[in-house]
């Protein structure tokens, strides 16, 4: 057993670990918003067409999720009990894994995106302009599974700063070059829609070229390691925890496509408010998901260093901190909801949908709060299941049910946003007492059988 070099195990509060997690996922978000007031300037129909593409290829995270849940709890165990090598098998298998999917998804992106982009029941020109997006995005999706796979790990490992300063490179690239290429600036091409496509995908292709080299060349604290990941056992265990996460993205996709569906059946301006609605909360949210890795992070490890209370301690704290920083968040962005939505884009109506939005999923933000943090401690525990179970309850159950039925009564858009909350309150109850129970506990073997090889057959 070839314990690690640097100390990040069970020690490291979640701070430590969720800062870094937060200032990417901020920054992101940041050029997120920025690159939405650029395609903004040119309608709300490009707007629907970019939520539309990045709606298609939230797809392929969900599939990407069924590996990186398994590595996020397996890298964080082993790392926990001091078994480097285990941890760089399962972060090669977990690479390996992503980018064959990343690869099969980018097929029928690059030979069927108008028959994707028709999904949606928007209007012609929208619709052709969402297939060019996601035809150019196809090729770069496999980048973007290299930032997935080696960012999953390198954080369960306890090291979230190398993700934050790729990622900070990342966005530089994509902001610079979404401005050029929408508009033709700096010598480059006015390509519109498909200009921010091609863009972010660059961006992305950039940073899996800085991770990949760090790592081959031994500069992370997970090293590219030699031959012999590929042990059915460790492949079986990474995808045996992850296929109910993978299970989960893709109810939350399929129920967000239906939900989105039902939302376009209203017109474009619906549409597209709800798109600008998501991003500027996105500043929101994505704190929330910072608090989530950490709360994996160290709940994974903590198993694996035979610490359940200590485990148990740090989902709580990851609860309240999270619940601090992401209703301060959303009560802020709620306050200032009408000079947000008019400076992303010039729509009256839009403009009006979209602070009715921001109203409604700001004040749930306490509740996206409880499923980040309770969700990613059962995640890290290996308790993949569960958060399957929360998700269908609340997504299908709860939001996609009730909007069906205000959609069939003939009520106003308003009250298919306002499905959501009841969402939210399935989710956060379900995942609260999950987490009480302690069975998570239990969810995955003990580190010495979970690190070890089922042999071959003879």
């Amino acid at each position: 057993m070839n314990a690690p070099q640097r100390k990040t195990g069970p020690a490291l509060g979640i701070w430590q670990l969720a800062w870094p997690a937060i200032v990417t996922n901020l920054l992101a978000s940041l050029v997120g918003f920025v690159d939405t007031k650029i395609v903004g300037s040119l309608g709300a129909p490009a707007v629907a067409a970019v939520t539309t593409g990045n709606r298609i290829y939230f797809i392929l995270q969900a599939l990407l999720m069924a590996v990186t849940a398994g590595t996020t709890a397996l890298v964080a165990r082993a790392w926990g009990a001091g078994d480097r090598d285990e941890a760089e098998h399962v972060t090669r298998v977990s690479l390996a894994l992503c980018a064959g999917i990343a690869l099969a998804v980018s097929l029928p992106a690059l030979l069927f995106p108008h028959p994707l982009a028709s999904v949606f029941r928007l209007e012609a020109h929208t619709i052709d302009l969402a297939a060019d997006f996601i035809r150019w995005l196809a090729p770069f999706q496999i980048a973007f599974a290299v930032h997935f796979a080696l960012g999953a790990a390198l954080r369960a490992a306890g090291d979230t700063r190398t993700p934050l300063v790729i990622g900070a490179l990342t966005n530089v690239v994509n902001v610079g070059l979404v401005y050029g290429l929408v508009f033709g600036r700096f010598g480059m091409p006015q390509l519109g829609v498909a200009g921010a496509a091609i863009a972010s995908g660059i961006a992305f292709a950039v940073g899996a070229i800085a991770f990949l080299l760090l790592w081959w060349r031994g500069k992370l604290v997970l090293r590219a390691g030699s031959s012999g990941s590929w042990e059915r056992g460790r492949v079986r265990r990474i995808l045996d925890i992850g296929y109910p996460a993978g299970l989960e993205q893709l109810v939350w996709q399929g129920g967000f496509l239906v939900f989105l569906w039902i939302v376009s059946l209203y017109g474009t301006a619906p549409y597209a408010a709800y798109g600008i609605g998501v991003t500027i909360l996105a500043f929101s949210f994505l704190v929330g998901f910072g608090f989530s890795i950490a709360a994996s992070t160290l709940v994974g490890q903590k198993l694996g260093a035979n610490d359940p209370a200590g485990a148990t301690r740090s989902g709580w704290r990851a609860l309240r901190l999270t619940l601090i920083a992401q209703t301060a968040f959303g009560l802020v962005i709620v306050v200032f909801a009408e000079p947000l939505a008019r400076f992303m884009i010039d729509d009256p109506e839009v403009v009006r949908l979209t602070v009715v939005f921001i109203y409604i999923l700001g004040s749930v933000q306490p509740l996206m709060a409880i499923e980040y943090a309770m969700g990613g401690a059962l995640r890290g525990a290996g308790d993949t299941r569960f958060p399957l179970i929360a998700v269908f309850s609340g997504l299908i159950g709860a939001r996609v049910t009730l909007a069906i039925l205000f959609a069939w009564c003939s009520l106003p858009v308003e009250w298919i946003f306002a499905a959501l909350i009841a969402d939210y309150i399935v989710k956060a109850i379900l995942l609260t007492v999950r987490f009480r129970s302690g069975r998570w506990q239990h969810a995955v073997p003990d580190p010495v059988r979970a690190h070890a090889v089922e042999p071959e057959p003879s």
